[in-house]
């Protein structure tokens, strides 16, 4: 049946879970700075098992069990992560078992700092590199964030990845379980694969926002604009006159002359007559209501008619209309263009061309909040070889794939789950 996989190779940190336990994880016992009391602590659930519809008996994994509460829980690696010559690769397993109404799902690898305490994992426990989906709503995302430290003032700021061309929305609602991948490169190109399929790709110095690197040359904040500059492109003629004949009081419409009134016309009939078919209430109070009248109604008599009432001559446009007299516009002699601030060398500008070159980080941790529950972690692993990732990406997700598959195909065909089981296994 099922085999837990192996790491093979050179790796940095690997869990399947399949010991049945949380050994070596450690759950966060702080609070949030900036929550409510009652909603600040790190309380969330978390238990290591079989996933609820598993396709792969004794495959176990991490399952977020609380919904509307803060979790955390994080790990060491083996030994710390530097950025040095080979890539990183990062890749997990998730599975929304009960779909995801908002709520993150995402990995942090934290810092390596000489104060770092698993126990106290909070939001702000400093992390290098974010990495994973979240949705709330319609809004399906797939972070890829890392903090660069700038090299002027020692800050970090969070820089992130464009936002993934690909429909991410059947990740988030097939019940399925996904591979999450992220490939890092020493020559600062990077790669998010789901499924081990490319679904975004750039470069750090490239496609992060706000970009790694300030502008050489910004606008000098003490330039001001002129009083005298003239930003009009256009400007009225100063020498146009009005013309003599320009009527400026002229009506817009004017009564048509050439109307005639039609044949049948009733002039003696109102439009609207009262009703003589309406009665006064019993309770009306003229004293209160004032005097009773019926409500009006269109008049019969005006229904096989061409109009009834006092004829009056349609409206026209006025041909001899102009209005208020404007010069015309020309061309602004006097024309300096759009005024913009003189350049200026940036004081804050820097150039680091190896962003790759991040702050080593010593663990990976979860700090999720979720308005749904039993979100499901598998198969966690670090390396910096794409081989190594791939292997251990075949032997776990792989047979997930396989065992997912074939429950597919037996349902399909109304054969019973187990036997699929047993072929997959």
């Amino acid at each position: 049946m099922y085999k837990a996989p192996e790491p093979m190779g050179e790796h940095f940190f690997a869990e399947s879970f399949d010991r049945g336990t949380m050994d070596g994880w450690v759950l966060s016992r702080a609070k949030k700075d900036d929550a409510d009391e009652e909603i600040a602590k790190y309380d969330g659930k978390w238990a290591v098992e079989e996933m609820k519809d598993s396709k792969l008996p004794g495959d176990m994994g991490l399952v977020l069990k609380s919904r509307a509460k803060h979790h955390a829980i994080s790990s060491l690696l083996l030994r710390p992560f530097t950025f040095e010559d080979k890539p990183l690769i990062v890749q997990y397993e998730v599975n929304f078992q009960s779909g995801i109404d908002c709520g993150g799902a995402y990995v942090k690898l934290l810092t390596q700092t000489p104060d770092l305490d698993l126990n106290q994992f909070v939001d702000k426990t400093s992390y290098t590199i974010m990495f994973g989906p979240d949705k709330c709503g319609e809004d399906y995302k797939l972070h890829f964030i890392f903090r660069h430290k700038n090299p002027k003032t020692g800050e970090f700021e969070e820089k992130h990845a464009k936002k993934p061309d690909a429909d991410l929305r059947t990740y988030y609602t097939d019940k399925k379980t996904h591979l999450y991948t992220l490939v890092l490169n020493p020559d600062n190109s990077f790669e998010v694969l789901v499924d081990q399929t490319v679904v975004n790709s750039g470069n750090l110095l490239t496609d992060m926002t706000p970009p790694v690197n300030p502008p050489a040359e910004i606008e000098d904040p003490d330039d001001h604009k002129p009083e005298d500059w003239d930003e009009r492109a256009k400007i009225q003629d100063p020498d146009a006159v009005k013309p003599e004949d320009w009527d400026e009081d002229a009506p817009a419409q004017i009564a048509d002359e050439d109307a005639v009134k039609p044949d049948g016309w009733l002039d003696d009939e109102p439009e609207y007559i009262g009703d003589p078919e309406a009665a006064k209430p019993e309770d009306w109070d003229e004293d209160m209501d004032g005097e009773w009248e019926a409500p009006q109604i269109p008049n019969p008599a005006c229904e096989t008619a061409p109009g009834c009432g006092v004829w009056k001559r349609p409206m026209i446009d006025n041909p001899n209309y102009k209005g208020k007299w404007k010069p015309p516009m020309i061309d602004n002699p006097n024309y300096q263009g759009v005024w913009k601030p003189r350049k200026i060398p940036n004081p804050a500008f820097f150039e680091d061309l190896h962003p790759f070159k991040m702050t080593p980080f010593s663990a990976v941790g979860l700090e999720l909040w979720s308005m749904t529950s039993d979100i499901f972690f598998d198969n966690f692993f670090i390396t910096n070889d794409r081989n190594t990732a791939d292997r251990w990406a075949n032997d776990g997700w792989g047979l997930k794939k396989a065992a997912e598959g074939a429950a597919e195909c037996f349902h399909h065909f109304g054969l019973n789950e187990s036997v699929g089981n047993r072929i997959v296994g």
